[in-house]
């Protein structure tokens, strides 16, 4: 079969590591990595592949992009790549706006192109290992904290790291959203850099999300109960606890419970992930989280940065006497 040729659009710090995954994949060529700073095109030099400043010379020339550029363009790098007839991985968030999503998931449908969106939690060993435990959960609990970096700041916290936990609540649970109370503040930069929200969907189950990028420490954690368990992921350090009820028949003990903890091997998710697009580009098959699942991702997330943005406006009007 021939190799699918492929390109990196934006070799930052998390372009860099596709490029690498890329350059590494079977069956695949890495034919060049795009990015207007000379020295971000030198540090994967030795990738042998080859530095281009502007994507416009590769359009029609590669057969699938990956594009790790900041949020803001997105859509017209994806579009053009798409209108080329190239397969698109595009970072979360797909998009700046909804509007924008859409036009990319109508156009990847009518090219009949893969658009796949990077939330790489989907293929961290912990989420994937907890799936066959999952029945009707009725609340989830999530924690997602980080320290302060410039980088990523071009979207505010929810965007940049709420997106994730979202993606994975608004799979696991499923259904529609009833009602969103959040807040959130800046803290370090311009826009949001914690947040909170509380999801409540129509069937019931609740959903308490927490990100912050001003944390002196790094979690990623989620908890999901269920009527008859409790499941704990660290998303971090890769483990999954499950607890149990235990039936009336088994032997009693000092708690009516089973516990189960698994120390799952750290694994590699975003070479899982760039794998699973070309065998989506080579079969033909749908994505694990094709351009659909990044427009609801972003919607929900767009309703909680509004929410906070209006607390926010709120706080700074003068009280009237």
């Amino acid at each position: 079969m021939q190799k699918i040729r492929t390109a990196v659009i934006g070799v930052g710090y998390l372009g860099r590591f596709h490029a690498q995954k890329y350059a590494q994949a079977a069956g695949c060529e890495l034919v060049a990595v795009v990015d207007s700073r000379p020295e971000a095109r030198a540090q994967v030099a030795e990738l042998s592949t080859r530095p281009v400043a502007e994507h416009g010379s590769l359009l029609g020339q590669v057969d699938a992009v990956s594009v790790v550029t900041p949020t803001p363009s997105h859509f017209a790098i994806a579009r053009e790549f798409l209108e080329s007839g190239a397969h698109v991985l595009v970072e979360k968030p797909i998009t700046e706006t909804p509007a924008e999503a859409r036009e990319l998931i109508a156009l990847a449908a009518k090219r009949q192109r893969i658009l796949q969106v990077g939330h790489l939690e989907r293929f961290n060993s912990a989420v994937l290992a907890a799936e066959p435990y999952l029945r009707s959960p009725r609340f989830v609990e999530c924690h997602r904290l980080a320290p302060y970096r410039e980088r990523g700041t071009d979207v505010n916290v929810v965007l940049d790291l709420m997106i994730h936990d979202i993606d994975i609540v608004q799979t696991i649970v499923g259904g529609s959203i009833e009602a969103i109370d959040a807040i959130g503040t800046p803290v370090f930069s311009d826009g949001i850099d914690i947040a909170n929200a509380r999801i409540r969907f129509a069937n019931g189950c609740i959903a308490n999300t927490t990100a912050s990028r001003v944390s002196v420490k790094t979690e990623r954690k989620l908890r999901i109960f269920e009527d008859d368990a409790y499941l704990s992921l660290d998303l971090q350090q890769k483990i999954l606890t499950v607890i149990r009820k235990r039936s009336p028949a088994d032997v009693p003990g000092p708690l009516p419970v089973t516990i189960e903890e698994q120390s799952l091997e750290p694994g590699d998710a975003l070479k899982a992930e760039i794998d699973s697009f070309l065998d989506c580009i080579r079969s033909g098959r749908a994505p694990v989280v094709p351009g659909e699942a990044g427009l609801v991702a972003l919607e929900t997330a767009m309703r909680i940065t509004e929410q906070v943005e209006r607390s926010l406006a709120q706080r700074k009007v003068p009280a009237s006497r």
